[in-house]
């Protein structure tokens, strides 16, 4: 039987191997593309003359913004999210003014609560490690930390139960804070808020250690007309972290349990809110605990593609009991999932679609999300891209973008490489081009 090493090398020798490494490194080196037949023509806007054709077999990316999927659609999702991160923060776009960086921002935390003692590796503030409660020193890689002390008595079925509805928690959160808002600033309790200020956010999912998801969210406070609108003078940056503080104190949701005793889900004491500084583009944070915009937008990216990882959850929706069995994750994770598994199959939590959101360990939201006005929109930022390459492929051909059209049929045949060798080589030009990009990036700071 051949070895994997003999299979990439019969690849590379095969005849056709230059015309598939190009449909490959068009789509950035994608792990498992959507395979496409058919062409595109252009023709003439006005008479309709054919002036060009293509055709033959493509490979589309397939635009999992999870690395652990597929590394080269995360680097692409991760870079538009720093962009939409960055555009709220800095401003410079359209429908941003720069003047965003004088309103009030913080970047806040929003933790999930405990629900029982987890191993940990605590340290002083000088740095120094301190034992776990269970008597140990943990290594930072041990896969120990995040798992519970006593499984036996840990309350998965109310970890399950906060993380299917840490999104309406958020939402309840929100309201919460346009009334804090509102009572800081002095305003009637029964005040419409947009008629004052709007409240502008874009926050990220990140899940820690122990399976259960922290918000980061950017929060910044517009005029009543969004971005380009004033803020008014009552709006200050120490109103609105105290009014944050009081909101993730205040909210709360109340659930049943399975045999139906009441439980409330509220967020963890851990609530953390820095303010955002325009300078030191090059520092996360300073002394003053001040986070700089560019890093910020790109510590967010980061959230956004990390997903739950290999060692935390599945890739892909769980579709039976074997499914979770065969599993490669902690004893701990296994139980979450089988938890959420097991609850699913509930009438009383039907509305929460567990089975469906049980390999995300029941996080039920999306990674990242935003208000309307914070900044533009994923959807924005790659029609301008799909503009900006479809003008300079037709220049290329000699033809003038604003008077032909373009007209695509293709036909879809099927996903993914025909064998592990092929998917090892796309994966080699990802790293490649990654590698290529970091230190073009080295390049221009250095400079």
């Amino acid at each position: 039987m051949l070895t994997l090493e003999d299979r990439i090398a019969d690849r590379l020798r095969r005849a056709d191997y230059r015309d598939w490494r190009d449909k490959v490194t068009a789509t950035g080196g994608c792990a498992q593309p959507i395979r496409m037949t058919g062409g595109w023509q252009v023709q003439h806007a006005t008479t309709g003359a054919l002036l060009d054709w293509h055709g033959g077999d493509v490979f589309i990316p397939c635009g999992n913004r999870r690395s652990s999927v597929c590394p080269s659609c995360s680097d692409r999702y991760a870079a538009d999210a720093y962009h939409l991160m960055h555009a709220g923060l800095a401003g410079g776009s359209k429908n941003v003014p720069t003047s965003v960086t004088e309103k009030p921002r913080v970047f806040a935390t929003l933790t999930a609560p405990s629900f029982g003692p987890v191993h940990n590796r605590r340290t002083t503030n000088r740095g120094k490690t301190l034992p776990c409660a269970c008597g140990t020193w943990h290594h930072p890689d041990d896969p120990a930390i995040g798992t519970p002390l006593d499984p036996d008595t840990y309350d998965y079925v109310g970890s399950v139960l906060w993380q299917a509805n840490a999104g309406d928690l958020w939402h309840r959160f929100t309201q919460a804070l346009r009334r804090e808002l509102l009572k800081a600033a002095g305003l009637p309790a029964r005040t419409a808020f947009t008629d004052h200020a709007r409240l502008s956010y874009a926050k990220v999912a990140e899940y820690q250690r122990r399976g259960l998801v922290h918000f980061h969210a950017v929060i910044r406070l517009d005029g009543p007309d969004g971005p380009a609108d004033p803020t008014p003078a009552w709006a200050t940056v120490e109103l609105l972290e105290a009014a944050i503080m009081g909101a993730a104190r205040a909210v709360g949701l109340d659930r049943e349990r399975p045999d139906g005793t009441p439980v409330s889900l509220r967020w963890g004491t851990q609530v953390d809110v820095r303010r955002i500084r325009p300078a030191g583009a090059h520092e996360v944070e300073d002394d003053s605990g001040e986070i700089s915009e560019a890093r910020l937008a790109g510590y967010v990216a980061k959230y956004a593609t990390k997903g739950t990882g290999k060692s935390e959850a599945a890739d892909r929706p769980i579709r039976s009991q074997l499914d979770i069995d065969h599993l490669r994750v902690t004893d701990h994770h296994r139980r979450i999932i089988q938890t959420a598994w097991d609850l699913g199959d509930l009438d009383q939590y039907s509305k929460l679609n567990l089975r469906r959101w049980a390999h995300m360990l029941a996080f039920r939201g999306h990674f990242l999300s935003k208000s309307r006005a914070y900044s533009t929109t994923f959807k924005a930022i790659r029609a301008e891209r799909r503009a900006f390459r479809t003008a300079e492929m037709l220049d290329q051909l000699g033809h003038d973008p604003g008077t032909v059209l373009l007209v695509n049929d293709w036909t879809y045949t099927g996903t993914g490489y025909d064998n592990d060798a092929e998917r090892e080589l796309a994966l080699a030009i990802a790293e490649r081009n990654r590698d290529q990009r970091q230190r073009k990036y080295e390049q221009e700071v250095a400079a």
